[in-house]
């Protein structure tokens, strides 16, 4: 009996809430570093891929930033609580697709987990540590309160792609933003499966879009767009740091770099369990008034 020809499986991109095929319709393989053997096929995002996942992310911005804290953070809570449901399938992933140990591939699901708990519990108490009631002249009074920037880009590093992706998403949407990530080049599954259970999730559609490929390809597009108020260079790799930045300066938008010389600081606590990382992608709102006699 002839060996049978397995049919290795297509993973499509993640774009407002939907799994869409790319528009070039051009794929890349995965291949088990290990083994050497192709584990699935993956989508080559396009330039009209990212303005998709751009014009998804807009539209979902103004009903995701409108949710309170409160709602906020309950449907991160609920995402932490499927992710718990689907660790090993998640672990397993790493372990294929980015050549870890059993027990390293755990240790990053767990934490990826605890990080998206612990975003849970700011998202309806940041606004009252970064606001503030400010001193300002007889007869007045003011208040600063923080609101999202917008849409804003992510950039994943190759290393620790799951806890990084956990890390740098939970940084962006907790105050209310969406986005547009690009997942790690060498290791797109573990955001590919994140992407499935973010889809049956409570999380709105369009406020998390995911794009696999060529980074030198989709980088640009992203960081030039106009319609995206902020970047997230969290690359371990500055290869594309000055032409990001460049491209940012276009429609003044924010350049965030979050990037790590080593990649085991994810795993530190006081480095991405930090107020400031949310701060990063807020405004600050100041409202005058005069004083009541």
């Amino acid at each position: 009996m002839a060996n049978r020809l397995e049919v290795p499986k297509m993973y499509k991109l993640y774009i407002g809430g939907k799994f869409t095929r790319t528009e070039s319709e051009r794929y890349l393989p995965v291949i088990n570093p290990k083994t050497k053997l192709k584990i699935c096929n993956i989508s080559r995002g396009s330039r009209k891929d990212i303005r998709n996942a751009v014009v998804a992310a807009r539209s979902a911005y103004n009903n995701w930033s409108a949710k309170t804290g409160y709602e906020r953070g309950q449907i991160l809570y609920r995402l932490a609580e499927m992710l718990e449901g689907r660790k090993d399938q998640l672990a397993l992933e790493l372990v294929n697709g980015s050549g870890y140990t059993k027990q390293q591939a755990i240790k990053e699901v767990n934490k990826a987990v605890d990080r998206i708990i612990w975003y849970a519990g700011l998202a309806d108490k940041y606004g009252q540590l970064i606001g503030t009631v400010n001193s300002v002249q007889s007869g007045y009074f003011n208040f600063s309160i923080a609101e999202p920037t917008g849409v804003v880009g992510i950039l994943l590093p190759e290393e620790l792609p799951f806890l990084a992706l956990i890390s740098r998403l939970c940084a962006v949407i907790t105050s209310g933003n969406s986005c547009i990530i690009i997942a790690s080049e060498r290791s797109p599954l573990p955001a590919l499966t994140f992407s499935e259970i973010a889809a049956t999730s409570d999380v709105p559609a369009g406020v998390i879009n995911i794009i696999t490929g060529l980074k030198k390809e989709l980088i640009p597009y992203l960081a030039s767009h106009m319609d995206v108020n902020a970047f997230d260079y969290a690359d371990s790799d500055p290869a594309f740091k000055k032409d990001i930045q460049a491209a940012c300066a276009n429609n003044v938008k924010r350049f965030i770099y979050s990037a790590y010389k080593n990649p085991a600081d994810y795993y530190s606590d006081d480095l991405n369990e930090n107020i400031m990382q949310l701060q990063n992608f807020t405004e600050l709102k100041t409202v005058w008034h005069t004083m009541g006699m």
